[in-house]
């Protein structure tokens, strides 16, 4: 068991505070003013991890907070101070643990593929009045944007992505991913599966740190920005120029942006599942039931 000093707790605490609270205030100010953004919004509104829960600083799993008292139901109350209920959490989520840590070793595994350029969000909008940002209109008309997809076809194998794909694009997809499926599919080149790396690390809190949770939110909000600049909408007036992935050089610049984000996904992929290894190496309370996806 690790023991920080009240200071260096509090400290760690107060950083976390800081550095998420950039990223929330905006967000809060435009939630009281009833404005959306397509971009800057997405975490918060895609992902069910709350601010407020964003927020709060957890040490981990393993961590003694020394003069800590009465934390929470997540937490129990030690000689010297207040430190994660380990055995607690893991009596409910062991088999949560289970799934995650087979995905992220599956994943890491596979050898990344670059070959997507983007087209899962034009299949979302494919031969359809609707879309998900009416208010932000498009670069392309409907009829060049079908066009696109069905040119060059589309090759996605994140299920979470598919499922927004349009009735008429999904049988375009090379793949037809479904939840039973992910662990065989997902690939460390996807930008959904580097994004979901944030979704993986607050489902694992308050058992990993959260300065985990907090890079990965850093890297998934990236990669949102570089999933909308090559999306068929126009979002240049909110200071995101477009990756034209409907031209070569595009596509260039798309693959190489999504190696650079499999490149700063690979050490938090591998932090995370070293935390699922190191818990799922704690005795089970009770026989472990089958492994499932967290809800």
């Amino acid at each position: 068991m690790e023991i920080l000093g009240p200071d260096e707790w509090r400290a760690r605490a107060d950083a976390h505070r800081r550095r998420v609270g950039a990223w929330l205030e905006p967000h809060l100010e435009r939630r009281r003013r009833g404005e959306k953004h397509p971009v800057e919004d997405f975490l918060f509104t895609y992902y069910s991890h709350r601010p407020n829960r964003l927020l709060q600083w957890h040490p981990g799993a393993g961590v003694e907070l020394a003069g800590a008292r009465d934390l929470g139901r997540d937490y129990v109350n030690t000689e010297r101070g207040a430190a994660v209920d380990v055995d607690g959490l893991l009596a409910r989520r062991r088999s949560s643990v289970e799934w995650t840590a087979a995905l992220l070793a599956r994943t890491a595994a596979r050898p990344a593929q670059f070959g997507c350029f983007g087209l899962h969000e034009w299949a979302m909008v494919y031969r359809t009045p609707e879309v998900r940002h009416e208010a932000w209109p498009m670069r392309l008309s409907a009829d060049e944007i079908a066009g696109i997809v069905e040119a060059r076809g589309v090759r996605c194998s994140h299920f979470d992505a598919f499922r927004f794909f349009t009735e008429a694009a999904r049988p375009l997809n090379v793949l037809q991913p479904t939840r039973e499926t992910q662990h065989e599919l997902e690939q460390p080149g996807c930008l959904h599966a580097n994004m979901d790396l944030y979704k993986w690390a607050y489902k694992l809190s308050p058992l990993v740190p959260s300065e985990l949770v907090a890079d990965c939110f850093a890297l998934a909000r990236d990669i949102r920005a570089v999933d909308m600049r090559a999306s068929p909408y126009d979002l240049a007036r909110l200071g995101y120029p477009p990756v034209r992935i409907e031209t070569a050089e595009g596509r260039a610049e798309y693959a190489a942006l999504q190696r650079d984000f499999s490149r700063r996904a690979e050490p938090l992929r591998l932090r995370l599942l070293r935390a699922c290894e190191s818990l799922l190496a704690v005795p089970a309370q009770s026989p472990p039931s089958p492994g499932r996806a967290p809800a």
